[in-house]
């Protein structure tokens, strides 16, 4: 069985200017705004939800496969992912096009000036997954995260069409999609994920009620921030748990696409839904603890010791034997 993870791929050039953009901005002079900033570093960092969440599952021992659009600028990224257990053969590689770029210039006051690219990302609309599947095999699960909306939108009905199971993900494509968009991203996933402000938005844009959504898929996993996760499945009891313990946060950026790369590594092993979120909360904290979505590393023993340190023994006894991969 395998996994495909679709979504967009993405590098981010992180810049930060040391005075405050207000000092050069004079108000009665905005509609002839033109301005320049001496940055004092650039970070270029590899993103995109799909291959961090490629990464994070590679990271626990599986062998993920990309699905998205990137410019012929994505050799040196796929050469990474792919030395990290990432299958990057099914990626389309636009003709055209830039692998989509987020460039964004921070002050010291954490005011920022971004611009997002999404160039070759509008080409994953053209991606059929069946041709994927017969490549690879039966899909375990397609997780359909945030992307070209026509791409998550036709990635979503082949799944109906074809029976593949699929994990709703649409995270931030919720503020841009319409109720009539998002009702046809969730209806019938198996898994809808979320975050709790997320969630709020998805009943208020559908025009779902909590149980109405319940109704429709097979389970709601909602992450909480530091509080943890909250796991509803329609007539069953509420799962919340608690976040991993002494996590020195450091950056938060990914830590989500983490989370979902273990809750779904986790769910794969078969060790069921408690557990699946303890590994996705684990996981994400080795994230927010770095700066960076992809900059992560640690053995098997680590990520067992990390395991039992935040929900005990029996945890640990449970996840061990499926460790043995990782490094």
């Amino acid at each position: 069985m395998s996994l495909l993870i679709a979504g967009s791929i993405a590098t981010d050039h992180l810049m930060t200017f040391g005075g405050k953009f207000a000092d050069s901005l004079v108000v009665e002079q905005l509609d002839k705004l033109s301005v320049s900033f001496l940055v004092e570093d650039l970070e270029i960092r590899r993103g995109g939800v799909a291959p961090n969440m490629c990464f994070g599952l590679a990271r626990l021992g599986l062998r993920p496969v990309l699905v998205g659009a990137a410019g012929e600028d994505f050799a040196d990224y796929r050469s990474w992912l792919e030395r990290h257990g990432v299958d990057c053969d099914s990626v389309h590689i636009s003709e055209s096009r830039h692998t989509a770029r987020f460039v964004c210039t921070s002050d010291s006051t954490m005011a920022q000036f971004a611009s997002f690219y999404p160039g070759a990302m509008s080409e994953a609309r053209l991606i059929e997954l069946a041709p994927i599947v017969k490549r690879v095999g039966d899909p375990e699960y397609v997780l359909i995260g945030a992307d070209d909306p026509d791409a998550m939108l036709s990635h979503t009905e082949e799944c109906r069409e074809r029976g593949y199971p699929f994990i709703a993900d649409p995270s931030q494509q919720l503020a841009f999609g319409e109720g009539d968009l998002i009702r046809k991203l969730i209806d019938g996933a198996a898994i809808l994920f979320s975050n709790e402000y997320e969630s709020h938005m998805i009943e208020s844009k559908t025009g779902w009620s909590q149980d109405e959504i319940l109704s429709r898929v097979g389970f709601q996993v909602t992450t909480l921030g530091a509080d943890g996760v909250r796991i509803l499945c329609e007539g069953e009891e509420t799962i919340e748990l608690p976040a991993a313990k002494n996590v020195a946060a450091l950056e938060p950026t990914g830590v989500g696409d983490a989370f979902r790369a273990g809750f779904l590594g986790a769910m794969t092993w078969g060790v069921g839904l408690e557990r699946s979120a303890q590994v996705g909360c684990v996981l994400a904290a080795y994230v927010v603890e770095t700066v960076g979505t992809q900059e992560y590393s640690f053995t098997a023993a680590q990520f067992v010791a990390r395991v039992e340190e935040s929900y005990g023994a029996e945890a640990a006894a449970d996840i061990a034997p499926h460790l043995t991969s990782s490094h």
